[in-house]
C-alpha cells in the first residue's frame, strides 16, 4: 500500500481542514465525521489515538478527553485527492457525545 506524506494532504480546499471519516476497524460501521487540521493529524500520529480540530471550540481537542470514550487508531487511509481521510479505529465506549454507539443513529425524513 502506497504511504502518503502529512504534508501532501491538501489542506486548502477546506480552508485549513480536512473531513476525517472515522469507522470501526472490524464492523466497520461509521462512527462520526470530524475534522481535522495538520496539528491534529500529527497528533493522532504521535499518540495512536484520534485528534480532531473543534470548530465549535475552536481548538485541537481528543476525542474521549472529557468522556473517556477515546478513539484508539488501527489505521489511517488517505482518498485519492489527498483531502479527506478515513481513521479505521477501536472505539473505546461509544463515539457519539449523545451516548449513541455512532453519531449516525436518526434518518432523513422524506
Amino acid at each position: 500500500m502506497m504511504k502518503v506524506d502529512v504534508e501532501k494532504l491538501d489542506f486548502k480546499k477546506g480552508g485549513g481542514l480536512i473531513p476525517i471519516v472515522v469507522q470501526h476497524w472490524k464492523t466497520r460501521d461509521v462512527l462520526m465525521l470530524a475534522y481535522a487540521n495538520k496539528e491534529a493529524i500529527l497528533k493522532t500520529l504521535e499518540t495512536g489515538y484520534a485528534h480532531f480540530w473543534s470548530r465549535s471550540r475552536n481548538r485541537l481537542w481528543m476525542k474521549g478527553e472529557t468522556s473517556g470514550n477515546y478513539l484508539r487508531i488501527k489505521k489511517i487511509l488517505v482518498d485519492c485527492d489527498e483531502d479527506a481521510i478515513l481513521y479505521l479505529v477501536e472505539p473505546m465506549g461509544p463515539v457519539c457525545h449523545t451516548g449513541n454507539y455512532s453519531c449516525f443513529y436518526r434518518e432523513l425524513k422524506s
